[in-house]
């Protein structure tokens, strides 16, 4: 009788050692505010040259559905990179207001975070990224742990410090010749404001670092054209005033010009391709190393930004090109150059990594695995998606999506603003609504909008879409602990931690244009 290979090495007791494969590494990495359309992966149309992302989004698995679930602060990262390290929902964080206190949220949550979880699991655990508007707790459980706010524009002062810190550990970890298996959390601090990228790379994308307040930016060619969705103006008051993304962001400040915009973008542009230089530098290591086949790539942001698309600034607001995030998986056993909707959530990272390294994920997480998404065995996770975000006035603004269906609704300034949008993203896939239509915007950004591409809330032929979306975003709102209701929702559910104080923001401005009644 022949006997398999395989039974005569685990008679000699070798099995386990021939047999097994290498735990994988992990490379999570993570830019600071980034829209997917930033990147040609996303955006043909986009001028920003990021060759090792692209390469990256070709050997691996491109998500046109990822996203973060949102906010109840104006520093959006915060609640978004709690997320990312504990899995659990935005309102079952141990930030968000009584959370903690009313059961939502266990105690002690810190000890079941990415590295402790990674940790106990015998990995080697390492970090770099900004400091500040995270998760200290979880931070604090790298073994290795290198963070600093670098927002300028030299190798000391830029993205090039990051990309130091991860390569000085590779280093180290090639003379010592470990054996152990990694988890490397590489943050970066751009391209958050103020965007100084290298002089090289601003000249490359016409951009200056202007400083000048009182008058626009100098015009150059080589600047990026505006946003296909720009506009001078939102249409109505986002909810949040004084909110520093849309007022205080030196180079812009409140200003929505043409020049303004193009500028900041090629300042943003510039800052963008420098992490996708380090990204490179440190692919190149690991490859010398030997230990890139086995290590799972995970390139994403903490959200969306919108500079100057709807008129707006900063990443408080719950449109595509800011609700959104992109996010890249190579790694081993991903077919290359696939592609997939995924509807994820950043809240999902945990999950996933806990499953492709084959570690169980901790009781606390709430998110799901995507790997049956990373392998093509599904397309998606979830076929809902919900968004908030009430860092300013409350409730705020929430959404929802279904489909090729998007509500987003805002009910701020004290009732004084009360709106509704509804787009099909297969049509619209832009979010246009009315302004976009107006001949002095289509000259500005060259693409017009096109007829029927709007928002459809007030079309009567979508009433019963409407309907429909209205009562799913209450479904997800009553799901996720949700604690405000909006005006036209049932108001004896609510329970905001925030009752009886005064709303931020101070007085009620006037709406540009009546609230909509439904």
């Amino acid at each position: 009788m022949k006997i398999p290979a395989v039974a005569l090495l685990a008679l000699f007791g070798l099995g386990s050692h021939v047999c097994a494969a290498p735990r994988p590494n992990i490379l999570f990495i993570i830019a600071d505010d980034q829209s997917p359309f930033d990147l040609k992966i996303y955006n043909p149309d986009s001028a920003l040259e990021s060759p090792v992302l692209d390469q990256l989004a070709a050997e691996g698995v491109v998500l046109d559905g990822a996203y973060h679930m949102g906010s109840f602060s104006g520093a959006v990262c915060t609640p978004s990179r709690h997320m990312v390290m504990c899995g659990r929902t935005v309102w079952h964080l141990p930030n968000a207001r009584g959370a903690v206190q009313n059961g939502l949220c266990p105690p002690g949550l810190e000890q079941h975070t990415m590295a402790a979880v990674f940790n106990r699991a015998g990995y080697e655990t390492v970090r770099t990224c900004k400091k500040g508007n995270s998760y200290e707790g979880a931070n604090r459980q790298f073994a290795i742990r290198n963070d600093a706010t670098k927002r300028g524009g030299t190798a000391e002062t830029g993205s090039a410090w990051h990309g130091e810190q991860i390569l000085n550990y590779l280093e180290d970890r090639a003379k010592s010749a470990s054996r152990k298996p990694f988890l490397i959390y590489f943050g970066f601090s751009h391209p958050h404001d103020p965007r100084n990228g290298t002089p090289e790379l601003l000249a490359k994308y016409g951009a200056v670092n202007h400083t000048d307040r009182n008058a626009p930016p100098p015009g150059h060619a080589k600047q990026p054209r505006l946003p296909v969705n720009y506009l001078p103006a939102h249409p109505f008051h986002h909810g949040h005033p004084g909110l520093r993304d849309e007022v205080k962001v030196s180079g812009v400040w409140e200003r929505r010009d043409e020049r303004t915009i193009r500028n900041e973008i090629g300042r943003e542009f510039a800052c963008s391709e420098n992490i996708d230089i380090q990204v490179g530098r440190v692919l190149a290591k690991l490859g010398e190393m030997g230990e890139l086949d086995n290590t799972y790539i995970i390139y994403t942001a903490d959200h969306g930004m919108a500079i100057g698309r709807h008129g707006l600034q900063g990443k408080q607001n719950l449109y595509e090109h800011t609700w959104r995030v992109p996010f890249i998986v190579k790694g081993p056993g991903l077919k290359a150059g696939s592609r997939a909707r995924g509807n994820i959530y950043l809240l999902d990272v945990l999950a996933t990594i806990c499953d492709l390294a084959g570690v169980e994920a901790p009781a606390s997480n709430e998110g799901l695995s995507f790997r049956p998404v990373l392998e093509g065995k599904k397309d998606v996770v979830r076929d809902v998606m919900y968004g908030v975000y009430c860092g300013g006035t409350k409730p705020g603004m929430r959404c929802v999506r279904k489909g090729d269906w998007k509500l987003i609704k805002y009910d701020v300034m004290d009732g004084a603003v009360r709106e509704t949008q509804l787009f099909n993203l297969a049509a619209n896939p832009h979010e246009f609504i009315a302004e976009h239509h107006d001949p002095a915007v289509a000259r500005l950004t060259g693409r017009p909008a096109g007829k029927g591409r709007t928002d459809l809330a007030e079309d009567p032929g979508h009433a019963a879409k409407l309907a429909e979306m209205e009562a799913l975003l209450l479904a997800e709102m009553r799901r996720l602990d949700d604690p405000y209701r909006l005006w036209n929702q049932p108001q004896g559910e609510a329970n905001p931690p925030d009752a009886g104080k005064p709303a931020k923001g101070g007085k009620a401005r006037k709406p540009r244009r009546p609230a909509r009644r439904e």
